[in-house]
């Protein structure tokens, strides 16, 4: 694993799905490492975004493979790539939701390469001015690898790591992303909404909207049903909300009457 504790190394990072959260990777890793890709929409050959593009079992070949597919499609990649793994290589996820993908991971990738189950708490919108002070949450499960990783997004990349465990991710993530991306998804279908004459906070509510707005239906499909706490914490929301409607709907009290 010296590659992660080695900027600059011309060892290979590999890149499986290279849609909008790949193509953010390779914008930051293209600057430490040399970079390939696979995405199977995209041709086999030639460049994108700073990687040299190929075939599956080429970008599986890598030294350190991040996989960059929806949670709903990881099972099926981490079955194409099992056995087009180098002996000793580290695989890492980015996905939303942690205790699925590190469990499809340690039953699907041969023993003989570490696992790291990270979940960077930012986007491309919310990355546009750079990564740096940004979170990112680390899940070690299995190997060394873990180490290696936090250090490298802590030095190089100036990434706040969290080290946690999957379970302990998917319960702050079930509040911390599933209630941002359950009352943005109202706000953007109760549009249009006043953009002039509004308040300091309802802007700022109109900013959390604009950085989840754009995201792939999958991303908000892995926070509200692949999360096995999301739901516990969404019916809360709802039980709570309901109760304020009720009493909202009650008569007035007005102690001048």
């Amino acid at each position: 694993m010296s590659l992660l504790i080695s900027p600059s190394s011309s060892s290979p990072v590999g890149i499986i799905g290279f849609g909008a959260f790949g193509r953010l990777i390779a914008q930051h890793l293209g600057r430490h490492f040399p970079l390939r890709a696979y995405d199977p929409a995209l041709p086999q050959h030639g460049s994108d975004d700073g990687a040299t593009l190929g075939t599956l079992a080429e970008v599986a070949a890598c030294p350190v493979v991040v996989l960059a597919a929806p949670v709903s499609n990881l099972a099926e990649v981490v079955s194409a790539i099992a056995p087009l793994l180098r002996h000793g290589a580290l695989v890492l996820d980015v996905g939303s939701v942690k205790m699925v993908a590190a469990q499809i991971m340690a039953e699907g990738l041969p023993d003989h390469v570490d696992i790291v189950a990270t979940h960077p708490l930012f986007g491309p919108q919310s990355a546009r001015s750079g990564l740096k002070g940004l979170k990112i949450a680390i899940c070690p499960i299995r190997g060394q690898g873990g180490v290696r990783v936090a250090a490298f997004l802590r030095k190089c990349l100036g990434l706040d790591v969290i080290l946690t465990d999957p379970e302990a991710h998917d319960r702050a993530a079930a509040s911390v992303q599933g209630l941002t991306h359950l009352i943005a998804k109202v706000f953007v279908e109760m549009e249009p909404l006043p953009t002039r004459m509004t308040t300091r906070s309802f802007d700022l509510l109109m900013q959390a909207v604009g950085m989840v707005r754009h995201d792939a239906p999958e991303v908000f499909d892995a926070i509200e049903r692949a999360n096995p706490y999301a739901a516990d914490v969404r019916h809360r929301f709802f039980a709570h909300a309901s109760r304020l409607a009720r009493e909202l709907s009650q008569p007035r009290s007005d102690a001048m009457n």
